[in-house]
């Protein structure tokens, strides 16, 4: 079932912007996007942080949610964003009771949002899994290692999202490896490499934002650790900086040398909530390098007042 609403409106918005953006940034440039953008037919209570845990979960059925996507179901390479996954992957485990919580696993979810995350990341991927990085295995010990490894997949399949059907999240993130048996990993032309497309990570957004997929103390947990703010300032050139100053923001970003990456959710008063995830690889020119402010800008000016 569509976690959305086609609106024809927004898809011929989401058209004019990808072709401005292959005018100034080249030819073949759509085909490095996956982009997805919903809004949300109501205003959401105030009072929390935001107030989704109860009774306004009731605005977003697929019904009320309307949207457009760019090639939405196209898997890539997610770089930090995966880290979606995973903080929503420990609230379930600790529901679950498969760890335990303690401050230090707080301190860990902290870094995984605030910091550049590598290290953090990977030790979240060592809890939830019972798998640690080394040197090569031989064959028996590694397929058990591979095997150990696919659990965070194999909770995603359980969801039975079609948005998740090519989804891999069993790689950590690295700055100079990876080596050992996480390189071993990876395949000998890393076809094994973590993939997300821009539709499950918005389905994923939209059920941490509107608490429909965990408990409502963990989805507020969550919420705070992607709210921008505080200790946590927006990031300069993301979609955050398209937005007014007085809009609450919440989401994540990888920005690296080719990649440009970012997904939030946007509320304001006197407009309709949205929430936006853009995949990008490549592209020139300034437009390419100031993509995603000039695409909330562009998307917050469609979405209407309320």
């Amino acid at each position: 079932m569509a976690f959305y609403s086609p609106d024809p409106s927004m898809g011929e918005q989401l058209e004019r912007l990808i072709r401005a953006l292959e005018l100034e940034s080249g030819a073949g440039y759509a085909n490095r996007l996956s982009i997805t953008w919903l809004r949300y037919g109501r205003s959401l209570p105030e009072g929390t942080v935001p107030a989704l845990a109860g009774p306004a979960r009731a605005a977003w059925p697929a019904e009320a949610v309307l949207g457009a996507s760019w090639a939405g179901g196209r898997p890539m390479e997610p770089g930090r964003l995966v880290a979606l996954v995973a903080l929503v992957a420990v609230e379930v485990w600790l529901q679950q009771q498969w760890i335990e919580d303690s401050p230090e696993l707080r301190r860990t979810l902290q870094l995984l949002v605030t910091d550049g995350g590598e290290d953090a990341f990977s030790q979240v991927i060592d809890l939830l899994t019972g798998t640690t990085s080394g040197p090569s295995l031989p064959p028996e010990r590694f397929a058990a290692w591979q095997h150990q490894r696919q659990l965070l997949n194999a909770w995603l399949a359980r969801l039975g999202w079609p948005e998740l059907d090519q989804a891999n999240v069993s790689q950590k993130l690295w700055r100079d490896g990876p080596f050992g048996r996480e390189r071993d990993g990876l395949g000998p032309a890393c076809e094994h490499g973590n993939r997300l497309c821009s539709d499950a990570l918005a389905r994923l957004l939209q059920a941490v934002m509107g608490g429909t997929l965990l408990s409502p103390p963990a989805s507020l947990r969550l919420q705070r650790l992607l709210a921008y703010g505080g200790e946590r300032p927006r990031i300069p050139g993301g979609l955050s900086a398209g937005v007014p100053e007085a809009a609450r923001v919440w989401g994540l970003a990888h920005q690296g040398a080719a990649q440009r990456h970012e997904l939030a959710y946007v509320e304001m008063a006197g407009m309709a909530p949205c929430l936006v995830v853009v995949l990008s690889e490549g592209g020139s020119g300034s437009l390419a390098a100031g993509m995603l402010p000039w695409l909330a800008a562009q998307m917050v000016r469609h979405v209407p007042q309320i």
